[in-house]
């Protein structure tokens, strides 16, 4: 590795990194997906990229039910503190042996419905969450979600779209016990905070299109109710 050449010397940083830091890995849940459908990847961090950007500038955010956090670092490059949380122990340990001196970040185990994240937070997302929690854990699961977060905080919260399931995987609908549409979306996040905005996703595509056929829906919400 030391003695490639790359015929346009602007490449040759590629070698030069490698050989300084070795190549980093994917994480448990994106190797899988890079190996079972690739595209899956270009959809996940489609949804981080949304989020990024509209949680551009905040002082703390909080991640829910981080997975691999491989996206994480979308995230984490526009804000200026990110935590991250899931309940998997699995997960956790898969990121932290992962983790670069560069893009390192507070990950650890926490289960939302045990109580709050610890701390003070201007923002919380959680995408592909919401539809694994029960129905009649789910007031809990939100109380706790946005528990700690400032009066002037703003949250978002992603998951695939009621009218999606009839279309998706085996795989991906395991667990999948609390989707909904848009309208029931928008209406239980404005239980929390005074506004709420809705967006369609298809594919990699974030729009304002019908919902009903959308595969992807994120409700944005700011002002949280006291």
């Amino acid at each position: 590795m030391m003695e490639a050449k790359t015929k346009e010397t602007q490449y040759q940083v590629c070698v030069e990194a490698a050989e300084e830091r070795g190549f980093e890995r994917m994480g448990l849940r994106s190797s899988e997906s890079w190996h079972e459908d690739p595209k899956h990847i270009v959809f996940r961090f489609s949804r981080y990229k949304f989020v990024s950007k509209m949680l551009a500038g905040r002082k703390h955010a909080l991640e829910i039910g981080c997975g691999d956090a491989f996206g994480t670092r979308i995230v984490q490059a526009e804000v200026e503190k990110l935590t991250a949380i899931d309940f998997d122990p699995v997960f956790i340990e898969d990121v932290k042996s992962r983790m670069m001196a560069k893009w390192e970040f507070d990950v650890f185990v926490h289960d939302m419905l045990d109580g709050p994240v610890p701390g003070a937070f201007d923002a919380v997302y959680a995408c592909d969450v919401l539809e694994h929690i029960e129905p009649s854990q789910e007031q809990l699961f939100l109380d706790n979600c946005f528990g700690t977060l400032d009066l002037n905080g703003c949250a978002i919260i992603g998951l695939p779209s009621l009218e999606s399931q009839v279309y998706a995987s085996l795989q991906s609908k395991a667990g999948h016990v609390n989707c909904k549409s848009a309208p029931d979306l928008k209406a239980l996040m404005e239980r929390y905070f005074h506004n709420v905005f809705i967006f369609s996703m298809n594919d990699e595509v974030v729009h304002t299109g019908y919902h009903k056929m959308a595969h992807y829906i994120f409700a944005v919400a700011a002002g949280r109710k006291i």
